[in-house]
């Protein structure tokens, strides 16, 4: 038994290794829980992203944190199989189709009981454990049959599909089971709770929208601005893009909507930024959402494009959180339209950008930020008109609604979803 009062179990450390040191992974869910990890004298268990990697616990910002080493098989059956080859298209409503493989099922309960193992190790006595996401939901269940006396929360930070499509799943028994080790399971839409209530009600559950830590966006000057739509080309429209280079986001979409409104000559004088941070690109999937992207850009620019003016700026690769706010400040319209998508961090963050309500958001009603952001300007992303609709929209913003979703978005930080959900649990 360790002496850790407040234990967070996630995939990943909240650290990346960078050459021969550590630094702070990018993300609100660190901003959130590193200080209540600091005041309860707690620890993180997490995968460090090394692979064959024992490493020692050790300290990193005032936190401990413990380290679970993963082999290749874990890593390929456990996380690019189980996790993100079944689990992930399912959960988001089978935009691909999910494959069931039972080596990769037996992977994710050995790679779990390891989380749990190493979590019933760090937990002091009547410990508080919160586990993270879709690939720990086996955790709590085994937790609780190693530690009894520990109370155990668990956040899922994707959608929860409908009955019909989680019953497709083989070991959806098991996964029910493991969750029913839970104290308080937190979902990000009260239409994922309804989902889940529909299969148990054993569970004590609750709806807590995940936000963004506001003074983590960094405020760009005028001139940083100004040089970024200068770089552009000054265009009259500048639209944005941020997002990881997954199925789900709907980036073709987006270009597609784009290209059709030069087509049509309803949109003129403009570029679009679309930065895509590589996921995931051995997974078959991704690598054809890569393919079909990288068309599209190349089509646009080819039929629409000027020597030396692209349409679509294209960065595949991460943008540094420090520079994001540029990005973010410089854009007058956001493009955020997800086929399905647990929240979608990216609207949240491009609105705390905007303190003068100037800017526009385009955003898909199938992210669980249109709940809480329904000033925006919605679409539907199956449906290119409407895509097409809502950035002609966003041409000619009404500030009132930016200012709305900015006085929203400030009360509504993560600071303030981490306290809810620890005082309900």
């Amino acid at each position: 038994m360790g002496d850790n009062e407040f234990v967070v179990v996630a995939n990943r450390l909240p650290v990346d290794k960078v050459g021969d040191h550590y630094e702070v992974s990018p993300g609100g869910l660190v901003a959130a829980l590193a200080p209540v990890l600091r005041a309860r004298e707690g620890c993180w268990v997490g995968w460090p992203g090394t692979i064959g990697e024992t490493l020692e616990p050790f300290e990193f910002g005032g936190i401990s944190l413990l380290p679970v080493a993963l082999d290749k098989d874990d890593f390929e059956g456990f996380y690019e199989g189980f996790s993100n080859s079944a689990l992930w298209p399912l959960y988001h409503d089978l935009i691909v189709q999910p494959e069931y493989n039972q080596a990769w099922w037996d992977r994710y309960v050995a790679v779990n009981r390891k989380f749990a193992e190493a979590t019933a190790k760090a937990a002091a006595k009547d410990a508080t454990v919160w586990v993270q996401d879709y690939q720990l939901q086996l955790v709590p269940g085994m937790l609780k049959a190693l530690r009894p006396d520990v109370t155990i929360g668990f956040f899922l930070h994707i959608p929860f599909p409908a009955p019909a499509l989680f019953q497709q799943l083989p070991w959806r028994d098991e996964i029910l089971e493991g969750l029913k080790g839970c104290d308080l399971i937190g979902f990000q839409r009260h239409t994922d709770e309804d989902n889940f209530r529909l299969l148990t009600e054993e569970i004590r559950s609750g709806t807590f929208p995940i936000s963004i830590d506001s003074g983590e966006i960094a405020a760009a000057t005028n001139e940083q601005v100004e040089a970024l739509r200068s770089a552009v080309g000054s265009p009259k429209h500048l639209l944005l893009g941020v997002d990881r280079l997954d199925y789900t986001k709907g980036i073709l979409q987006r270009l597609l909507a784009i290209e059709s409104l030069l087509e049509e000559g309803k949109l003129s004088d403009i570029a679009f930024v679309q930065i895509a941070t590589p996921s995931r690109e051995r997974i078959e999937h991704y690598r054809t959402t890569r393919k079909q992207v990288e068309e599209a850009i190349g089509r646009i620019n080819g039929r629409f494009g000027e020597v030396g003016r692209p349409i679509v700026h294209y960065v595949h690769r991460s943008v540094p959180k420090e520079h994001l706010g540029t990005f973010y400040a410089a854009a007058d319209i956001m493009l955020v339209t997800p086929f399905k998508d647990g929240m979608n961090l990216v609207a949240k963050e491009y609105v705390a950008a905007h303190p003068d309500a100037d800017g526009a958001l385009v955003l898909s009603e199938f992210a669980g930020a249109a709940v809480e952001l329904d000033q925006a300007y919605l679409c539907n992303p199956f449906d290119l008109e409407s895509v097409k609709e809502a950035i002609l929209e966003a041409t000619d913003p009404d500030p009132a609604r930016m200012r709305h979703m900015h006085d929203w978005v400030m009360e509504h930080d993560v600071a303030a979803w981490a306290k809810s959900f620890l005082e309900e649990l």
